[in-house]
């Protein structure tokens, strides 16, 4: 069974939290602020925060000037993965997206499955990777963050995490361009 190695230093992680939303603002940021508080309880670095439109555009500029930084290692965003007309944050990510984590939605929506059963088809919940960057992209509400986090992100986010985690693969996402 999958479990933490206490005997391997703990590495924090730098991660930019991105809230898409065409109402919110950082003070009723409810989802974002529970991110950066769930990060931030688990030793991980907030790289940054931002909050922009329900707009491909928008997204992708973001999201690409994060891939672009090397100080941001991860970028969770919020909001924008349901069915709606203005819900387009799974467009955007597959426009920088290199490599797709297709587990990272399925097992997102299969957790949400047992809380809301069957609900979870309106989540467009996505992950991948892109310029050595981890994005994964989660709905809008606080406790679809907390489930994410708590249930994936938070493990696979830790490097003692055994028998695998994303943290060990971060030096060789990159190794092709070699």
């Amino acid at each position: 069974m999958p479990k933490l190695d206490d005997s391997r230093p703990f590495l924090a992680v730098n991660i930019a939290v991105l809230t898409i939303s065409d109402t919110r603002s950082e003070a009723d940021d409810r989802s974002g602020q529970a991110l950066v508080d769930l990060i931030a309880r688990d030793g991980h670095k907030l790289a940054a925060r931002k909050i922009v439109k329900d707009d491909i555009g928008d997204i992708v500029a973001q999201l690409s000037a994060w891939i672009a930084d090397p100080l941001v290692d991860v970028v969770i965003s919020t909001g924008g993965t349901g069915v709606t007309g203005r819900d387009v944050t799974p467009e955007a990510f597959e426009r920088v997206i290199e490599k797709k984590i297709d587990g990272f939605g399925e097992l997102f929506r299969w957790i949400s499955y047992q809380k809301v059963g069957t609900s979870t088809i309106q989540s467009r919940a996505v992950g991948g990777v892109a310029g050595g960057t981890y994005l994964f992209a989660l709905p809008g509400s606080p406790s679809a963050c907390r489930d994410g986090w708590e249930e994936i992100l938070k493990h696979q986010l830790d490097n003692r995490f055994r028998p695998c985690n994303l943290v060990e693969l971060m030096p060789r996402l990159q190794e092709h361009l070699r």
